[in-house]
């Protein structure tokens, strides 16, 4: 899911954007991230540019959200509620390559997910596999 929005776009106080990575993380989705663009334009066909002090002040934010389909059209509602002017679609993404590093030791293993859990097994497998080798 990638919900495209402007950068001083609100919700309640809060950047929209930072309401939906929020939301997005209480879920429990996969991922998310928030990309800020240099320039663009939209709805209003109004450029904004990072080039032009004055026209700076919304610049293009792309909110992009990773995780199966399933848990992504169930997020949706969330994500149309919050935002109050923008676009959002959903592409199919192919997989290629998930690696996970050291977890967090902050991070619980209730606060994993499923596809941690099954990298972390698979690097354990692997590592042994290797062993096994030599």
């Amino acid at each position: 899911m990638t919900v495209y929005l402007g950068e001083s776009d609100q919700y309640r106080h809060h950047p929209v954007y930072t309401e939906i990575v929020h939301r997005a993380h209480r879920a429990g989705l996969a991922g998310a991230s928030v990309f800020r663009g240099i320039e663009g334009f939209g709805g209003t066909s109004l450029i904004h540019t990072t080039r032009l002090l004055d026209l700076a002040e919304d610049l293009p934010v792309a909110v992009v959200i990773i995780d199966e389909e399933v848990r992504i059209r169930a997020f949706l509602p969330q994500a149309e509620e919050i935002l109050t002017q923008g676009l959002i679609t959903l592409d199919p993404v192919e997989v290629v390559t998930h690696r996970v590093g050291p977890l967090d030791i902050d991070r619980t293993d209730a606060d994993r997910t499923d596809a941690d859990r099954t990298d972390v097994n698979r690097a354990d497998t692997d590592a042994a596999d290797q062993e096994g080798k030599n």
